[in-house]
């Protein structure tokens, strides 16, 4: 042994290192640095006849009794052995499992496997070496990676219907021939181009205009509104229910019945329920427009309605509000009426747990959905409160106190203050985003939801954008990630596109174009 040492190493000033051996006694020796290896020693005689040997013993010993051996060994060597004995295990501990699972018949698995990457983690895996690639590229994992887009984020949904897209994933349609791999890799940038470009024009304002003149023949303004693909559905302050085409702006049909102002509607795929000043509730068939049920209950005017899964949710300048079961449209009973404020309630919103309401009195109430029992009251604005939306824990609040809120419901707190309008704030919506919000200034403002939620944020921060077109106060308004539609006492409905907008060249303020419709 003496003589290896002499011949193989060169002796060096380093530290020591301690061996265990079997008697658990320390022997400490100098660590040794390798020199020029005496490849006539490593290949004598002697040497492998006893390397031999041992493998013999090795060989004969069961799996288990060969990983003890070996730990003995590796326990028994200094650093710079076990740093040598690292570097031969490491390309023998290597697997490209994507490369042999094919070889295999086992593509599927690596297409499985490699789908879970997002897009950034895709371009890597497409740059390591032809094999990958092709995996890739035959597995159409571009595609898939867009399709999941697609199921998992409205916004990715949304664009594909407005720019048409959808056309080519998931099952396409009979007689299409299918698009290839660059198709879809080309097609992922776009995408993304596209939503950075949505959301840098939501927040420089730019946006194109289309604007709807009601011409009510009598009182002016549109109280309430609701909007989809396909059409637009507001009520009037003349008494009439208005839809009008979403592409071409045209009114479509009027459903007139009610004797008072409509102050409030919502639909779905087969009814409308509108709520007026003449203190109905009235239901409409939102194919034919024939009325099918009035309600009545409230002895003042109907200020706010919702209505969800079999459950109607109406309150009242009368400060009551009903709670109604709809068995169908034509059979709709009242099971509760909550009482509590001391003023008109002007708002209600509600899901499977709680209802919450908003009344002129200044407080927010919470009920329990199940059953109709109290469970607190939200305080803080300092004058009545016009409109709110509630969603998950989130309350967001508006009010003549020229203020928004944002509430935890469960623990009643108030989470921040958002200071900017000049008048009463009349109708706001939020989404996961952002905060939109229309006042009696004529204003509608923009705010960062995320921010607004950060108590580290500057408040001068929050207000993302103003937008001001309307010549009257905003009454309503309903916005998703690529529009805004807003009504208001200047008898106008005004769509605020974010997506098609045109940017001319070396343009800096915010561009518009307009699309007036007058009936």
């Amino acid at each position: 042994m003496s003589d290896i040492l002499e011949t193989g190493f060169q002796e060096t000033n380093m530290e020591t290192c301690s061996l265990p051996d079997d008697t658990d006694k320390k022997i400490e020796t100098t660590q040794l640095m390798p020199s020029t290896i005496n490849k006539e020693l490593m290949e004598s005689d002697e040497f492998i006849r006893d390397r031999d040997i041992c493998t013999k013993y090795f060989e004969n010993w069961c799996e288990g009794q060969q990983v003890v051996f070996v730990e003995h060994l590796l326990s028994r060597m200094c650093h710079y052995q076990h740093g040598q004995i690292n570097a031969f295990l490491k390309p023998m501990l290597q697997r490209d499992f994507i490369s042999a699972l094919p070889a295999k018949g086992l593509d599927h698995i690596a297409e499985n496997i490699l789908a879970y990457l997002d897009a950034k983690s895709l371009c890597a895996a497409e740059l390591v070496c032809k094999e990958w690639y092709r995996v890739i590229s035959e597995g159409n994992l571009w595609k898939k990676l867009i399709e999941r887009k697609v199921r998992t984020d409205s916004l990715w949904k949304g664009l594909s219907e407005r720019r048409s897209w959808d056309q080519y994933l998931f099952k396409q349609r009979h007689g299409d021939a299918p698009k290839d791999h660059k198709f879809y890799r080309t097609l992922y940038p776009q995408i993304i181009g596209d939503i950075d470009r949505i959301e840098n024009n939501w927040r420089t304002g730019r946006h194109q205009l289309q604007r709807i003149h009601c011409l009510s023949e009598t009182s002016k303004g549109v109280y309430c509104l609701q909007y989809d693909d396909n059409k637009i559905i507001s009520g009037l302050r003349d008494n009439t229910i208005k839809i009008w085409n979403r592409n071409t702006l045209e009114c479509i049909q009027v459903l007139t019945g009610h004797t008072g102002s409509v102050l409030c509607l919502q639909y779905d795929e087969n009814i409308i329920i509108s709520g007026s000043s003449d203190s109905t509730v009235r239901v409409w068939d939102v194919h034919s427009g024939e009325m099918m049920n009035t309600l009545i209950h409230h002895c003042e005017a109907v200020l706010h309605l919702r209505f969800c899964d079999g459950i109607m949710v109406t309150c009242s300048k009368d400060r009551s509000i009903a709670v109604w079961d709809m068995q169908s449209p034509t059979e709709i009973n009242l099971r509760r009426v909550l009482v509590g404020h001391r003023a008109a309630v002007n708002v209600v919103d509600f899901d499977e747990k709680y209802i919450v309401s908003a009344s002129g009195d200044r407080t927010i109430k919470v009920w329990n959905t199940s059953t109709c029992e109290f469970v607190r009251t939200l305080n803080g604005h300092k004058r009545g409160i016009a409109c709110l939306q509630y969603r998950e824990r989130l309350v967001v609040s508006g009010s003549s106190d020229n203020t928004i809120r944002l509430w935890d419901i469960e623990c009643g707190a108030c989470l921040r203050v958002l200071e900017g309008h000049e008048e009463l704030v009349r109708c706001i919506r939020f989404d996961s985003k952002r905060i939109v919000s229309g006042a009696y200034d004529g204003k509608i403002k923009v705010w960062d939801l995320q921010a607004a939620l950060d108590p580290r944020a500057p408040a001068a921060t929050l207000c993302l954008r103003t937008l001001v077109e309307h010549s009257g106060r905003v009454f309503r308004l309903q916005f998703d990630e690529f529009q805004i539609v807003s009504s208001s006492h200047d008898d106008t409905i005004l769509i605020w596109d974010f997506l098609n907008v045109p940017v001319p060249e070396g343009q800096r303020s915010p561009p518009r174009s307009y699309t007036y419709v007058t009936h």
